[in-house]
């Protein structure tokens, strides 16, 4: 068995052509869609970068890990205690540890681990590999190679489980100019209007369109978002790295091919969170527990095992891929995953799922968030130096850009979201290691590391903006 598990940072899936997209910006992850089964409904349970990787490396909730922040006591994983024995536990029940148990070769190719700092990414590899070490500033062209070059020398060993890396859709837009624009003359996606951007220029928040640090190099990315053609020219950066990066997607399974193993090549895609160009006033960032920041795609090509052209509308968290593999590679849980495994879903697509997930952010706001039916309920303890209200509440199927809050009209709705919330939050509290909830240390600390301490330069800006 050999695997590649494309890990997409910042990557939307509703800008895929395979998840319905106009634009095309993903013909070779498409092709792989074609060819193995989507996965509509997939959530991290934790966001952005940090705890969701942390999440998928335990198989566990944040509550449960430790690790819901960029900074202070909640960017490391809690400790083991007394239970730990000569080795962490993580070098058998991790994510690759789990491949490895699984009798895989573990390889990783990624600048992740240096980034954050999380030393505990390279639990159960057997290779690593940090290209060009630019701690998450790489473009495609700085991880290919390494790829290219591991293939070459592997590609006719068995058993290997190969994670490449690529950060090309995270900001700043990064494709080389002369890659060019090939989206110049197709129209963005037609949600985004004049008068929602005049609304949240008046308006205020980190990364609002007056609010923006400089996300685009060259000529990727306006500074300031003040017209509808500013906001094209942003939307083009965006797809322009995610085709920059889908050509090098291609080349790697074309050497695949050429290397005689594409046919029975097991071929993963998907991301550690989404991004938000406008919802909720975010542009080019991941500051929430929303629908754009924490839904991923999720797609699967498992000759022999998946469904050619399937597609799961099932909800399903990204943690729930450590059991899914465990139970094809036939090794056994440990008793602190809180993955689910949706094996039968692969050769049988919605045969698996949840009936609700409930996904946090505490790196730039404090916020948990339910998803069930068509809701969307976010309850924000930290606003992150946003205007949000306490609570709020979209159907995502009506306005998947969370345009609307529905709160006070449906307080029916509000009562059940909130209490899917406090269930699920009283029952990770009952198995938490230290029977701590992280999002109160984060309170406690000032609040989430990007916004914590940041209030008085903030408000500063606002009144130069006449915003005050």
């Amino acid at each position: 068995m050999r695997v590649i598990f494309f890990d997409c940072d910042t990557l939307r899936p509703d800008h895929l052509g395979c998840y319905g997209y106009h634009r095309n910006t993903s013909p070779n992850i498409d092709a792989i869609a074609a060819g193995g089964v989507r996965f509509n409904n997939y959530y991290v349970t934790d966001a952005p970068c940090l705890p969701s990787r942390s999440a998928l490396l335990t198989g566990q909730y944040g509550i449960h890990n430790g690790v819901v922040n960029h900074g202070g006591w909640n960017a490391d994983p809690m400790p083991e205690g007394r239970n730990r024995g000569f080795t962490q536990r993580l070098d058998r029940d991790s994510f690759f540890g789990t491949c490895r148990r699984g009798g895989l070769y573990t390889v990783s190719i990624s600048p992740f681990g240096e980034r954050h700092s999380a030393w505990q990414w390279y639990a159960g590899l057997n290779e690593m590999y940090n290209p060009a070490g630019k701690c998450g500033q790489e473009s495609a062209e700085d991880i290919e190679p390494t790829v290219q070059d591991w293939l070459t020398r592997n590609a006719d060993r068995d058993d290997w489980f190969l994670h490449v890396n690529f950060w090309d859709p995270h900001t700043p837009y990064r494709a080389p100019d002369e890659f060019g624009n090939p989206f110049e003359n197709d129209p963005p996606p037609a949600w985004m209007t004049q008068e929602k951007l005049d609304a949240d220029r008046a308006n205020y928040g980190t990364h609002s369109p007056q609010d923006m640090p400089n996300l685009g190099r060259g000529d990727r990315a306006p500074g300031e978002l003040k017209t509808l053609d500013d906001w094209h020219r942003w939307i083009d950066g965006y797809d322009c790295g995610i085709r920059y990066m889908d050509e090098a997607i291609g080349r790697i399974l074309d050497t695949c091919r050429k290397q005689g193993i594409y046919e029975d090549l097991v071929v993963i895609v998907s991301a550690d969170h989404g991004e938000n160009h406008g919802e909720l006033n975010v542009y080019g960032d991941h500051h929430t527990a929303d629908q754009l920041t924490s839904r991923i795609p999720m797609i699967v090509r498992w000759p022999g095992k998946a469904k050619a052209a399937g597609v799961d509308d099932g909800l399903h968290y990204q943690i729930d891929l450590l059991p899914t593999l465990a139970d094809i590679f036939d090794v056994a849980h440990p008793d602190c995953w809180d993955g689910q495994s949706y094996a039968s879903a692969l050769a049988d697509p919605n045969t698996a799922g949840r009936d609700s997930l409930v996904v946090s952010q505490m790196a730039w706001s404090c916020q948990r968030s339910v998803r069930w039916d068509d809701w969307l309920l976010i309850r924000t303890y930290h606003t992150g130096l946003k205007p949000y209200p306490p609570v709020m509440l979209f159907d995502i199927a009506a306005d998947p850009h969370e345009l609307n809050d529905l709160a006070d009209a449906k307080p029916e709705v509000v009562n059940a979201g909130l209490a899917i919330l406090e269930k699920w939050h009283a029952e990770q509290m009952a198995t938490s290691p230290l029977a701590v909830d992280p999002l109160q240390t984060i309170l406690h600390e000032g609040g989430p590391y990007h916004t914590r301490d940041t209030e008085e330069k903030y408000c500063q800006r606002l009144r130069e903006t006449n915003r005050g």
